[in-house]
């Protein structure tokens, strides 16, 4: 049992719309393979199920719900039922400002994108009278969970979900800490944005080393490089996704206050003991001027934060430096 483990890494493209990178400890390559294939195909099942865009055979998930959940009420499998209910509580937590229910604004943005993506001669904004028509059909209460019943019902036929802002961390959060309970002793996991770590490297001595990225390198190398173990980094930032129209960035986070993608930071970090809670925060925070940002993290147990505003200058939450490598 004690035999020294080694470090093996491993990238993957195909889950949650973004570059996946995980790093662990295992016995060898082949160990580390077959865990890694338990891992993904566990991601996997939450991708699908989470996913807006797609259907898939045999899958009732997000998409099914959107074409479906306004006739009558919808059995899902639970693991909808908790992402929907963690949902309803971060838009407490965020006063509103992160919406899994503002999907049929978000719909109108993510068309306009996509369009000006492939033709950026004819990029466009959507037209502000149909976004607040749109912005008419996000109220978080007709979205109706029966936890007993395992369904879900919209009592708003144009209501639409958009999970955007809590899947991906939701999902990182669940199948991470089972791949540290089942799979690893230590790892980072890298999932997009959402960077998780547990137990140590260096065969159990050392934090592990995680670089925050700039959201621009012509201004900086890097936001910060932070040593961490048992905790979870997201950003969130306006250098990704986004699309230009008339010379103008427009990014993919929108501002439920303006309708229009959100102009505060560059980007923001956030570091604490849940992939979920940070991808919300993360969201959220982007949505907040630095000094809102600043009192609500303040506020919050265990959590700690980096911003980059639009000159990169960067402004750090009271315990941030602890995890700042020296």
């Amino acid at each position: 049992m004690g035999e020294k483990k080694e470090r093996f890494s491993s990238s993957f493209l195909d889950l949650f719309d973004t570059a996946s990178t995980v790093i662990a400890y295992d016995n060898s390559r082949d160990d580390f393979d077959t865990h890694l294939e338990e891992f993904h195909q566990k991601l996997e099942e939450y991708y699908k199920l989470y996913d807006i865009y797609n259907s898939y055979d045999g899958i009732v998930n997000l998409n099914t719900l959107n074409k479906t959940a306004m006739d009558k009420p919808v059995a899902v499998d639970s693991r909808i039922i908790d992402l929907l209910e963690y949902g309803k509580y971060v838009y407490e937590l965020s006063g509103g400002k992160t919406n899994i229910c503002f999907g049929a604004v978000l719909s109108l943005w993510h068309d306009c994108r996509q369009y000006g993506i492939n033709n950026p001669d004819e990029a466009s904004l959507p037209n502000m009278k149909a976004l607040k028509e749109a912005a008419e059909h996000t109220d978080i209460n007709s979205l109706v969970i029966d936890r007993e019943k395992s369904t879900v019902y919209f009592s708003d036929p144009l209501l639409r979900l958009d999970v955007g802002a809590v899947a991906k961390g939701y999902a990182v959060q669940k199948v991470c800490s089972w791949a540290s309970e089942n799979l690893w002793p230590s790892g980072a996991i890298s999932i997009g944005g959402n960077v998780y770590t547990f137990g140590n490297k260096d065969d159990g001595k050392s934090l592990w080393n995680i670089e925050i990225e700039s959201p621009d390198s012509n201004y900086m190398d890097r936001v910060a490089l932070v040593q961490i173990t048992d905790l979870t980094i997201v950003t969130s930032g306006d250098y990704q996704r986004y699309y230009t129209v008339d010379g103008k960035k427009y990014c993919h986070i929108i501002n439920p206050d303006t309708l229009m993608p959100s102009e505060y930071v560059a980007s923001v970090s956030v570091i604490c003991n849940d992939s979920a809670l940070g991808d919300a925060l993360s969201t959220t925070l982007f949505n907040m001027s630095i000094e809102d940002g600043k009192k609500l993290v303040e506020a919050t147990d265990g959590v700690e934060a980096v911003w980059v505003d639009k000159e990169y200058n960067k402004t750090c939450s009271s315990g941030f430096d602890k995890y700042v490598k020296k």
